[in-house]
């Protein structure tokens, strides 16, 4: 393996994602050496998160790309193996929630096993490297109190949120039967510019984008009162960090303690554009005037999930108080950073 031996190595999958590529720039600032697993497939394109990385603009560390597939065990072992890593971080996975329920074996393997294919990889050619497990707050699902924090018990309501759980419980495990410095960051739902288009919440703002440009007519939505705790991913990705740089592994909730609808995302990120909000569709009340007379948002029973989750807060207090982190991006100031970036891909800047 070529490079400065005595450079920190950290091993990344998902880096092409939103949270791998945020996580990739606090690496290279900090001076370490990043390597990034990236499926074959990915080598040649989707890396346009991070092309402003694999030039050498990181930082002073550099960024390299290693072939690997979380349902590859043996692929995993190999870049283990190369890399010998002083960290790892499993960002990868199927992360789309209503993806899992049309592909739901799909997502047990990549999501679930993905995780104890690389455990079993760091167990055996890097023991002492620290693992970094991105779980999610969809492991709570139908919750039982609020806010939840790291004593909630798990409630998963899609095939997602299930191969989240395993994911999590498996960490455990590893940490606890073979004495693996491995934690399990239960992050709430975090967002930014990076967000892909699919999800609800850049879905919203690059709505509206396009709108105020005239490049489409409306947005198509699911529940407008379904409730989540928003944060921004630059802040989430810096809590991964401090995890592993713990004196001890524990698990910790990440969250901002906050909860806002669907509906209150809209309404601040149509604001931003300056164009007033309509609304119409099953189970919502008409409102408002688009400046042509057109309903900008419709509500739609197709985009409802198989089993909702209403609405999800999170308690961050053990963060806080052991590891010193807290969000510094409110949700207004969220939900404007993503139109304006928004705005200004379409040319609205």
């Amino acid at each position: 393996m070529s490079g400065d031996t005595a450079a920190r190595r950290a091993l990344i999958t998902g880096v092409t994602g939103q949270d791998g590529s945020y996580l990739a720039e606090q690496l290279l600032e900090e001076g370490w050496d990043v390597w990034g697993l990236v499926r074959p497939v990915a080598r040649t394109g989707g890396t346009r998160r991070i092309d402003h990385l694999l030039d050498g603009r990181g930082g002073p560390g550099r960024l390299r790309l290693i072939a690997g597939d979380l349902t590859d065990a043996s692929s995993l072992h190999r870049a283990v193996a190369e890399v010998r890593p002083h960290e790892i971080y499993n960002l990868g996975a199927q992360s789309h929630v209503q993806v899992s329920f049309e592909l739901p074996g799909a997502t047990s393997e990549v999501t679930g096993l993905g995780v104890l294919h690389l455990l079993e990889a760091a167990r055996r050619q890097a023991p002492e490297a620290r693992f970094y497990q991105a779980s999610s707050s969809e492991i709570y699902g139908l919750v039982e109190e609020s806010p939840q924090r790291e004593t909630t018990r798990f409630y998963p309501r899609s095939p997602y949120a299930a191969a989240k759980a395993y994911g999590f419980h498996i960490t455990r495990n590893y940490r606890e039967a073979h004495g693996l410095f491995a934690v399990n960051g239960i992050l709430f739902n975090h967002e930014s510019p990076r967000r892909g288009e699919d999800f609800v919440t850049r879905k919203i703002t690059l709505a509206a984008a396009r709108i105020r440009a005239g490049l489409q007519e409306g947005l198509e939505l699911g529940n407008l009162e379904s409730r989540r705790d928003w944060g921004f991913a630059g802040d989430y990705v810096e809590a991964m960090r401090l995890m592993l740089r713990a004196e001890d592994p524990e698990d910790y909730v990440i969250a901002t303690g906050e909860t806002h609808s669907v509906r209150e995302f809209c309404e601040i990120a149509f604001a931003r554009t300056g164009m007033p909000l309509s609304w119409r569709g099953e189970g919502v009340e008409e409102q408002g005037v688009a400046e042509d007379g057109r309903v900008l948002v419709t509500v739609d029973p197709r985009h409802f999930r198989k089993a909702e989750v209403p609405a999800l807060r999170g308690d961050a207090s053990l963060a806080r108080e052991r590891l010193g982190w807290r969000p510094r991006v409110g949700f207004r100031q969220l939900v404007e950073m993503m139109v304006d970036a928004d705005l200004e891909a379409v040319g609205c800047g």
